[in-house]
């Protein structure tokens, strides 16, 4: 039984992180392209902006993955 809600806790936590990482990557990536159509002299700034944010989102996915490893290993 125990097994089983670890197993359990470990999917829903990858499920969880990738599902709202790819909701605020997508959000994200949408909403900086709508702001170098805007301001096209901005874009440098916007997409550096960009890749550091989706950084930081892939490493919160890594942070997730690295639970949900540790939770496995407790089975």
């Amino acid at each position: 039984m125990e097994r089983g809600l670890i197993a359990l806790a470990a999917a829903l936590v990858l499920c969880v992180t990738a599902a709202a990482t790819a909701i605020s990557q997508g959000r994200t990536a949408t909403k900086a392209m709508e702001s170098i159509a805007r301001q096209p002299e901005a874009a440098g700034d916007i997409r550096g902006s960009l890749i550091l944010s989706l950084a930081l989102m892939e490493a919160l996915t890594i942070y997730g993955m690295l639970v949900a490893f540790m939770l496995v290993g407790k089975i």
